[in-house]
Order: C-alpha cells, then sequence, then structure tokens
C-alpha cells in the first residue's frame, strides 16, 4: 500500500461505522483471493467506495464487479467484501451519484447506494445458484449441462460459496430498511436484493414481513414498473398473487405469475401464455430490465410457463408457434428450453411420439434451412436424448 493510499484509508476509516472499520481491520485480507490473485490490496480498494473523488468511487465500484464478483463467480475475499458494502449502506456519501466506470456501463448515473444494493444482489444470486435446483431450471439461463459444472467446483469455490450463504441474514438485515425508501430507485434496488437473499432456506420466516412491508406500499404505487417488481417478489417468494393475477396491467400480471406452482396455476399459467403470444410487445414492456430479470423479457416468461405446465400439451400451441417464428440467435433462451421441456425424461424411441412432440419436432425440420433450427440446437437435442441432424429428427416423423 503506497503512502497516498495509507493516508486515504486512515481519514475514511475515521468515518465508517463501527462494522465496518472492524472488518477492515481485523480481516486478514492476504489470506483471501479474488479474481486476480491475493486480496491484500482490497482495503485500500474498499476505502475508495467512501472517496469523495466520484472518479475514486466509480473505479472502486468497478473493482467490486471485475475482481470480488468477477462474471458472477464468488472468491473466499467475496464474502467479506459483502459484509462490508452492508456496513457501509447507509454511509453519507450514499446519496452521491456516479456514472459508469465501462464504455458499456452506459445506462443512467447511479447514487452509491444503488449501485452497492444492486452488487449485493448479484451476490445473493449467485450464492443462491444451485441450492435449489428446481428453482434454477426456471431461470432463463439454465442449460442442462450446468448441472455438471456444479460438481466441478473446487474445495475454494465451494468454501467461497458457502461462506456467502452462510452471512445472507446479515446482509438482508442491511438491505431491509431501503425496502421502505422514498427514492423509488433506490427502493427497486433493494428489492432486487432481497428477492435472492430471502430465497435462503434459513431466511423464510423473514418472508411474511417483507411481503407486508411491500404490500402496504403497493397500494400507493402508481408506475408499472414498481409494482410489476413487487408482484414479481411476492410470486418467487410463494405468497398468494391471486388478486395480482387480474391486475389492469399485462406487466403486473405476468410478474405475479412468475412464481412456482400454486393452486391458481392454470390461471397464472394462462396469464403467461397470453404474453407469450405476443412476445414483442412483451419484450418492450420493461425497455430497462428489472432488477434480477436480464435479457429479453419473453425468456423469463417462457422459463416460467414451461416450468409451471403440468405436462407440455398445455404449452404446446404457444411454444410450437415461438420454435416456427424465432431466429437462430436465441438458441438457449427460446427454442432449446421448448424442446427439453417436451421430451422431460428424454426421447425413448419404444414410446410413439405424442401429437405434440411430433408437431414440434416438425416445426424444427421445416425452418431449420432458414434458420439453422437442429444444427444451432444441438446441444440441446443431444440433452432431450434425440438425433442431432435434421435428417436424424425427420426420420422420427
Amino acid at each position: 500500500m503506497t503512502e497516498s493510499e495509507s493516508a486515504r484509508m486512515a481519514r475514511v476509516l475515521s468515518g465508517l461505522p463501527a462494522a465496518a472499520r472492524e472488518l477492515l481491520v481485523e480481516t486478514d485480507w492476504a489470506a483471501h483471493r479474488h479474481a486476480y490473485g491475493s486480496a491484500e490490496d482490497t482495503p485500500a480498494s474498499l476505502c475508495s467506495l467512501v472517496d469523495e473523488d466520484p472518479e475514486v468511487r466509480s473505479k472502486a465500484l468497478a473493482a467490486l464487479g471485475m475482481g470480488v464478483l468477477h462474471q458472477g463467480s464468488l472468491y473466499t475475499v467475496t464474502a467479506p467484501v459483502a459484509l462490508f458494502v452492508a456496513a457501509i449502506l447507509d454511509h453519507p456519501v450514499g446519496p452521491a451519484e456516479r456514472e459508469g466506470a465501462f464504455p458499456w456501463d452506459d445506462g443512467p448515473p447511479r447514487s452509491l447506494r444503488v449501485s452497492l444494493l444492486g452488487w449485493l444482489g448479484q451476490v445473493a444470486e449467485s450464492a443462491a445458484y444451485g441450492e435449489d435446483p428446481a428453482r434454477d431450471r426456471a431461470n432463463w439461463e439454465w442449460q442442462p449441462w450446468h448441472e455438471d459444472r456444479r460438481s466441478e467446483r473446487t474445495s475454494e469455490e465451494l468454501a467461497a460459496v458457502q461462506a456467502c450463504r452462510d452471512i445472507r441474514p446479515v446482509l438482508y438485515d442491511a438491505v431491509e430498511p431501503f425496502l421502505s425508501s422514498p427514492d423509488p430507485r433506490v427502493c427497486e434496488t433493494a428489492l432486487g436484493a432481497a428477492v435472492p437473499l430471502l430465497c435462503a432456506p434459513a431466511l423464510t420466516d423473514r418472508i411474511p414481513r417483507a411481503a407486508a412491508l411491500l404490500r402496504a406500499q403497493l397500494s400507493a404505487m402508481t408506475g408499472r414498473r414498481e409494482r410489476a417488481a413487487v408482484a414479481r417478489a411476492l410470486s418467487l417468494w410463494g405468497m398468494d398473487t391471486s388478486d395480482l393475477l387480474a391486475d389492469a396491467d399485462p406487466a403486473v400480471r405476468v410478474c405475479a405469475a412468475l412464481g412456482p406452482v400454486r393452486d391458481d396455476r392454470p390461471r397464472a399459467l394462462a396469464v403467461l401464455l397470453d404474453a407469450l403470444r405476443d412476445p414483442h410487445t412483451t419484450d418492450g414492456w420493461f425497455p430497462e430490465p428489472l432488477y434480477g430479470v436480464d435479457g429479453w423479457f419473453r425468456f423469463t416468461v417462457l422459463r416460467s410457463a414451461l416450468d409451471l405446465a403440468a405436462s407440455f400439451e398445455e404449452v404446446a400451441p404457444v411454444a410450437i408457434a415461438m420454435v416456427a417464428t424465432s431466429n437462430r440467435s436465441i438458441v438457449d433462451f427460446e427454442r432449446g428450453p421448448i424442446l427439453f421441456r417436451a421430451f422431460p425424461g428424454g426421447y425413448d424411441s419404444a414410446h410413439a411420439l405424442t401429437s405434440a412432440q411430433r408437431a414440434l419436432l416438425r416445426a424444427f425440420v421445416d425452418t431449420d434451412e432458414a434458420t439453422g433450427n437442429i444444427r444451432g440446437n444441438w446441444l440441446w437435442f443431444r440433452a432431450a436424448g434425440l438425433p442431432e441432424t435434421r435428417e436424424g429428427i425427420a426420420a422420427l416423423l
């Protein structure tokens, strides 16, 4: 650490909450690792998060994303850093806005508090992955071969994941007060962090309180984005969203249907399928993706519909129409998942194809020449136990 860094760290330390100060002083940072090696440089970077210079803060935030949570990967340093971030959420510099640190970070300026809450949400999502296979399969990015990759984690990676799971109660306690923030951006980002945090088995007892807090605010909300975010949270937490399934706003209705199986499953599935009949309109509901929902919104809607359906036949008309009209750029997020859902146990040559399966494969064959449907989806065909060529599929028909 340089002399100037030491001076800045000493200045910042005096203004930190006690919990954050103790973490900085008592953690053996050199014993931890981030994406680029030893984490001994981490204390200076953490102090820079609350520096008075906005450019310094921006670079420190970039270090969080590039080094401590690189492309969603967790490291041994991630948990202590997350605890530090949670401890400074209410720091006086929190409302200060900052510009993006990278050319591709072209969104509107965000406050430090919003950025830190968003980062904690990403940590929570990474920590939750693999904890509930059924929940993972409903994620728009899930692919069958992901299951094999989890078994390849090293002991250090497993320890990093477990450490981040263990601290979720502390992280949620720090995030919850901001669910009632008068700043809509802060409130929405806090909710984006709370959703994956409350997926933790140890935090299920906190869900009713969080749900009541959101319900109390819902009646005063008028914007599509904020109401949809609340509906999505309630649905994913398994709360009763039957009233929201009848909301006047189709985006709110769909978000209220994104959760697991419930008593009103047929109505929820119907809401999702309605949205998929006009996918381009559905994609336009949120020009800026909701927190926790990256990619085109229809990908999330589709995965939820496939997960909610009791059989492929329930979704076949809409799913087959999507295969027949889509292009090859969405192999993994649209056509592949549809194919895999149609053959949940894998293709078995001892059993005749159902009419829905046959119609789906016919759509792949009919559009293959123009879109590369089968060639581009070969990993999904393999995962479903099907031939990986147009000729092989045509032979089944």
